[in-house]
């Protein structure tokens, strides 16, 4: 494991000045317990809090998912964000100015590599902006007129104009950009060694991060064309399509203000716009890709209620499918609207109005209900057949519900539609409940982690030491009695903060050091001391056996009587320590001397 380019002096002064607790709360409700600080964990699905911050030490840990960090990788999760975009808001946070790095050169490079593309972006997004109001872009102008779109969404959403395939191109150049940055930016493509805009011709919606960078673009054709309609800037360093959120940065905003109640999610940018327009300001959409693990925990850190509004057709009832298996047990309160009156809300909106359109959401139906619906349409329930593939496709929903406790008013539900007695739906439910928990059979088997009764003595003793426990015995060589394991001993020996553990690279990812780190010595209670020692005498004990074993071996083997003689000595030795339970052979001043001789 190496340090991350800051000296650790300074990387604990700043998580010293940055209280976990205080960064937390912002994105947690957090609820204290003793010494420790407990929510709901931000990274996997749950119901009951496991996630536990240690504020004296300045680190988290979920006994759930094992996630554990530092308040810089907090940061960094909750933000999705690097590690240097974290420090750097660390250290903003508190006035501290950030050193050079150790490493510097690396970090520099890949520090001016990023903001040299953001930079680019950012000067072809306002120049987009300025070109709309040119006298030149009519056609798009009068597309604007069309949708309706006012100064403020206009001025929101940074909306601009491409003129040609060329134009930017020049542009940026005459800014210093090069080509390759342009390309790697992902403005630009190259055709016949000729560069030329991404977006050309196009009506231009700037695509922005949480913290208000421009990273990408979408862009709509204003003309009939061969290619596609929308058209999404390609994966690039600072643009990955399955994070990307639509509205981040006002999402963002509204939180901030104190004003998001739930997050609407859409299924396209001018859908978004459509409803910022409308008033619905807490509106946003994935980019051109299906909803991904990493859209749902990023909306989660803004808000638990989720409203699904995708379109009305078969498309967008199969997008809302996705979406709600996405979102299933993420502890998400889920609903969905069912329009009517329009396709899509943007057509509501027009067709029906903005009031028309809010009571459809107020009456969001729980996900659950819209599914049962769902499915019921796809049948004839008057036909006896059809009306059992629609029960067996309803159980199976339900059943994949965290707890039996919920399947009630949803049982109830089908068997109103039904007709089919509710104490006949809870037992089959139950047949479906352990059909589901089947493997399937073309994955691997998770077979149960048995600890070894020496692998948990090695591992409370590690964990002693780590957190400097008063009844750890001074006295014993424990890189004798733990070989294998000096590389956790390296970092005891360090002395250092325990959060200081996570600047070292993979520190996290290393089960062993975060279970130590994270050991749960409450259970043993004033016992600890007597458990020390016995773990300390059962390594100490399997290492003298192992020792003994050996040397009949080579007793039974020698025919030389002077090296029989040591060996007997020896074995004598050994057999005396194991019947007293003496440590002798594991004593720091016995094995140094045996060292000098």
């Amino acid at each position: 494991m190496q340090n991350k380019g800051f000296s650790a002096e300074w990387l604990n002064e700043l998580k010293r000045k940055n209280d976990l607790v205080s960064i937390a709360s912002n994105y947690l409700r957090l609820e204290q317990k003793g010494n420790r600080f407990w929510a709901c964990c931000p990274f996997h699905s749950e119901k009951t809090p496991s996630f536990s911050i240690n504020n004296d030490e300045g680190f988290y840990h979920c006994f759930g998912c094992k996630e554990s960090g530092d308040v810089i990788k907090f940061l960094q999760k909750m933000e999705n964000i690097d590690f240097m975009d974290a420090v750097q808001i660390l250290a903003d946070r508190v006035g501290m100015e950030v050193p050079e790095l150790q490493d510097k050169e690396k970090f520099d490079q890949a520090k001016k590599k990023k903001a040299r593309l953001l930079s680019a972006l950012d000067y072809a997004y306002k120049h987009y902006m300025e070109n709309l109001y040119g006298k030149d872009a009519k056609q798009a102008q009068d597309y604007i007129k069309t949708r309706h779109f006012t100064r403020h969404e206009l001025e929101d959403f940074k909306i601009g104009y491409s003129k040609d395939w060329t134009e930017i191109v020049d542009y940026l150049k005459g800014k210093g950009f090069s080509e390759e940055e342009l390309l790697e930016a992902g403005i630009a493509n190259k055709k016949d060694g000729r560069l030329f805009d991404m977006i050309g011709g196009r009506l231009v919606f700037p695509i922005f991060n949480s913290f208000g960078e421009c990273i990408g673009f979408s862009a709509r054709a204003l003309e009939k064309t061969d290619f596609a309609k929308y058209k999404n800037t390609a994966e690039t360093p600072v643009f990955q399509k399955g994070r990307v959120v639509f509205g981040i940065n006002l999402l963002k905003a509204q939180k901030q203000q104190q004003l998001l109640d739930k997050i609407i999610l859409v299924e396209g940018q001018m859908d978004v716009i459509a409803m910022h327009k409308g008033g619905f300001k807490q509106t946003v959409a994935c980019m051109g890709t299906a909803l991904t693990k990493d859209h749902v925990q990023e909306l989660k850190r803004y808000n638990e209620n989720i409203v699904l509004c995708f379109d009305n057709d078969g498309a967008g009832e199969k997008a809302t499918v996705r979406a709600i298996n996405m979102f299933r047990n993420e502890n998400v309160n889920l609903k969905v609207v069912r329009l009517s009156g329009g396709k899509d809300p943007d057509e509501v909106l027009n067709n029906l109005g903005k009031d028309k359109l809010k009571e459809m959401i107020d009456n969001a139906l729980p996900y659950m209900e819209w599914l049962i619906e769902y499915h019921k349409k796809k049948y004839n329930l008057s036909d006896p057949e059809e009306k059992g593939k629609f029960v067996k496709d309803v159980l199976a929903e339900i059943s994949k519900l965290d707890s039996p406790s919920l399947y009630e008013p949803y049982l109830e539900i089908v068997r109103d539609l039904t007709k089919i007695p509710i104490d006949i739906l809870r037992r089959d439910i139950l047949r479906v409940g352990k059909t589901e928990a089947k493997m399937p059979e073309n994955l691997p088997k998770i077979q149960e982690k048995v600890e070894k009764s020496d692998e948990k003595a090695a591992k409370f003793i590690l964990a002693s030491l780590l957190h400097k426990k008063k009844y750890v015995d001074e006295k014993i060589d424990y890189r004798k009695l733990l070989e294998g394991f000096e590389s956790y001993l390296d970092i005891i020996d360090e002395n250092l903060p325990l959060s200081a553990i996570f600047d070292n690279e993979g520190a996290s990812e290393d089960q062993l050091l975060m279970e130590i780190l994270n050991f749960n010595f409450s259970e043993f209670g004033d016992d600890a001391q007597v458990y020390f020692r016995n773990c300390v005498w059962k390594l100490a004990e399997q290492k003298l056996k192992k020792e003994q074993e050996e040397l009949n071996t080579k007793y039974k083997n020698s025919e030389d009587l002077f090296e029989r003689g040591e060996f007997a000595k020896k074995l004598g030795q050994i057999a005396l320590q194991l019947k007293n339970k003496s440590l002798e052979e594991f004593n720091v001043r016995n094995n140094r001397t045996t060292s000098q001789n």
